[in-house]
């Protein structure tokens, strides 16, 4: 995807050896998620879904995982692309490209747009995007403070830093709700939290076409206006309830959803 791999550890070998790590580990064939009942091929929603479950289970074991050692974690980027990168492998296992694509964005793009990836729901034949989900991934923030400071000094390219100066008066949270209100209200921002500081150990999400009220509130999209959608809620969707509720969505409907992944 054309993106450089990096870690909280100076050290390349460090980085080398976690994905061989996972490599190792991970399966060369997915299968569907045990935990599912047996679908169809016909059955979209529930195929997509089990890319999505099977994706979050795989990033929660690098989530939590500990090194006896203490000398290797896996870095915020490191576990935005093993969530990728397993997604990928069983939506091709399941030839669900041609229907439900997914569009991981260049370096540039997640700066200018705020989003780490795009799902997209395509029509036939045309394959025009019928339904987006632009997705950012939020970190555990001493996870985050930890890639700033490995991060810090080292020379960036030409093209970032004109892109992080052509954004530099909105925040992430803000570029991607701007993108997505430009597309309408079939384009969602999902806000993928790997861990929250209440649960460290689970993957959620906050979905929407309509953050954009927030703003028309004048109020400022950021994490703690995100975090705030979780208190007090009890029950959250599925990954398969997400998807189900944006199939049936009415147009132009508001749909706002919270969801445990893992």
């Amino acid at each position: 995807m054309g993106q450089k791999i990096s870690s909280t550890t100076s050290n390349d070998k460090r980085n080398s050896s976690f994905f061989s790590f996972i490599k190792r580990f991970s399966p060369q064939k997915p299968s569907l998620d045990s935990s599912m009942s047996p679908v169809s091929p016909n059955d979209f929603t529930r195929l997509i879904s089990n890319c999505i479950s099977l994706a979050s289970t795989r990033t929660q074991e690098y989530l939590v995982f500990k090194d006896p050692e203490g000398k290797l974690q896996p870095s915020p980027l490191a576990l935005t692309q093993v969530f990728l990168m397993t997604y990928i492998t069983q939506s091709v296992n399941l030839d669900l490209t041609d229907t439900f694509n997914c569009t991981a964005m260049t370096p540039e793009q997640r700066i200018l747009l705020g989003a780490d990836w795009v799902w997209a729901i395509l029509e036939k034949p045309t394959k025009n995007p019928k339904v987006q989900i632009a997705v950012q991934v939020l970190h555990l923030p001493e996870r985050e403070e930890a890639e700033e400071q490995a991060t810090a000094g080292k020379p960036v390219s030409e093209s970032i830093q004109m892109a992080r100066t052509e954004s530099r008066n909105k925040n992430a949270y803000e570029r991607m709700v701007e993108f997505c209100k430009a597309i309408g209200k079939d384009c969602y921002a999902l806000f993928l939290f790997f861990g929250r500081r209440d649960d460290k150990a689970n993957i959620y999400g906050v979905l929407s076409n309509n953050f954009a009220a927030a703003v028309g509130k004048c109020d400022t999209i950021d994490r703690a206006l995100l975090e705030n959608f979780f208190k007090g809620s009890r029950c959250f969707h599925t990954p398969l309830g997400m998807m189900q509720a944006v199939f049936t969505k009415k147009t132009d409907e508001a749909l706002t959803l919270m969801i445990k992944f893992s």
